[in-house]
C-alpha cells in the first residue's frame, strides 16, 4: 500500500537539513587523497561468445589504492570515442557476468560497470574484496560498518570507488570524457547521485529508486533492509544515536543532489518500502540541475523496471547522442 506522504506533499517536500559542517572539505580532502594513488586502469580483453559486443575486464585503484574490478563493454569494432553509461549496482550484488549488461552497449554506447568492494553475494556474484575492511565479498550487512566516525565509514570508500570509476571510464580512448552518464538502481542510484554532485564533468544522472537519501526519515519510517540495519544497531548502541546520524550526514544523498549540475532522470514507487518515497523525493526536490521524474503509483522497489528501461533509453538518446 501507499504508506508514506501522499504523491502531493511529496512533489514539494524538502526536509530541512543542511550539509554538516565541513562537508565539502571533507570529500575534497577524501578524494585528494585517493588520487595520490595513481589510477592504474587496466583493461584486458576477455573471449567471449558475444559476437556484437567486445567485452574487458577492468581495474583500477578505487580508495586507498584498493583494487577495483569493473567491466568495460563496447559495440564491436568500435573505433571512435563513445559516450559511456557507467553503472553502479544495489545492494548486496556484484558486476556478476557481461551478459548482465547489453543494453546500453546494444545501443552503441560504452558500458562501464563497477563492482561493489565487499559486497557480490547476496544476489550476483562479485569479485572485488574490501582489503580496509579485511575480507572477501560477503553478505550484507555493510550499513553499520566504521559508522562511529566519517573518516571510517563503509560508503566513504565505496562513494570514492564510484567517483574513480568515471575517471577509469574516461580514461579510455574509445570512451568521450566529456559524455559519461552515471546511472543505476537502488544502491547503484545513491552512487549516481554521488558521483554526479563530486565530479563535475558527468554529463547525465539516470537514478533509479535511489538509496542512500534523507537517512534521518529513513531509518524512522522503514523496518525493511538495509535500512533497518541502521536501527538494529542503535536499538543495541542506545547512546550512540548522534553520533551515528552525524555520520550519515556526511553520506547523504541529499548533500550531493544539491551540488550536481547534470541533466537528470529519477524515478521512484509509491508502495515502495525499501527506499521510501519521500526520501527519493527529498534527494530529488534537493537536486541541482534540470530534472524530471518517473513516477510508478503501485510499484515497490522493483520501481518501473523494462517501463523505466524504456524511459532512460529515450533519455539518453536526447542529452548524449551518439553523433554530438
Amino acid at each position: 500500500m501507499q504508506f508514506d506522504l501522499p504523491l502531493n506533499q511529496l512533489e514539494t517536500y524538502s526536509p530541512d537539513e543542511a550539509a554538516p559542517a565541513g562537508f565539502a572539505s571533507f570529500w575534497q580532502t577524501t578524494l585528494a587523497e585517493a588520487r595520490r594513488f595513481p589510477l592504474n586502469a587496466r583493461f584486458v580483453p576477455v573471449e567471449s561468445l558475444l559476437r556484437s559486443v567486445q567485452v574487458y575486464d577492468v581495474t583500477y585503484a578505487g580508495y586507498g589504492g584498493a583494487e577495483i574490478r569493473a567491466w568495460l563493454l563496447l559495440p564491436a569494432g568500435t573505433t571512435t570515442a563513445l559516450p559511456c553509461v557507467v553503472e553502479y549496482i544495489g545492494y548486496g550484488g556484484g558486476r556478476g557476468q557481461p551478459t548482465d549488461w547489453l543494453l546500453w552497449p546494444s545501443l552503441g554506447y560504452a558500458t562501464f560497470v563497477m563492482d561493489t568492494r565487499g559486497q557480490g553475494t547476496a544476489w550476483r556474484t562479485g569479485d572485488t574484496p574490501d582489503p580496509q575492511a579485511g575480507g572477501e565479498p560477503h553478505l550484507p550487512g555493510f550499513m553499520t560498518q566504521g559508522i562511529a566516525a566519517k573518516e571510517s565509514y563503509y560508503y566513504r570508500r565505496v562513494y570514492t570507488d564510484a567517483v574513480r570509476a568515471t575517471e577509469a571510464a574516461a580514461s579510455h580512448p574509445n570512451i568521450d570524457p566529456s559524455r559519461i552518464a552515471v546511472t543505476g538502481g537502488s544502491q547503484g542510484g545513491g552512487l549516481a547521485i554521488a558521483a554526479a554532485g563530486l565530479v563535475p564533468e558527468v554529463a547525465l544522472c539516470m537514478p533509479d529508486v535511489p538509496f542512500l537519501s534523507h537517512f534521518s526519515r529513513a531509518v524512522t519510517l522503514t523496518d525493511s533492509a538495509p535500512f533497518n540495519e541502521i536501527a538494529a544497531y542503535l536499538r543495541i548502541h542506545r547512546t550512540r544515536v548522534d553520533e551515528t546520524m552525524n555520520t550519515l550526514r556526511y553520506f547523504d544523498g541529499l548533500h550531493f543532489a544539491a551540488l550536481a549540475k547534470a541533466p537528470a532522470l529519477f524515478s521512484v514507487a509509491l508502495m515502495d518500502q525499501v527506499c521510501p518515497p519521500s526520501t527519493v523525493y527529498a534527494a530529488y526536490n534537493r537536486y541541482g540541475g534540470e530534472k524530471a521524474i518517473r513516477v510508478y503509483p503501485f510499484n515497490g522497489h522493483e520501481g518501473g523496471e523494462s517501463q523505466q528501461a524504456q524511459e532512460k533509453m529515450a533519455f539518453l538518446a536526447e542529452h548524449l547522442p551518439l553523433t554530438p
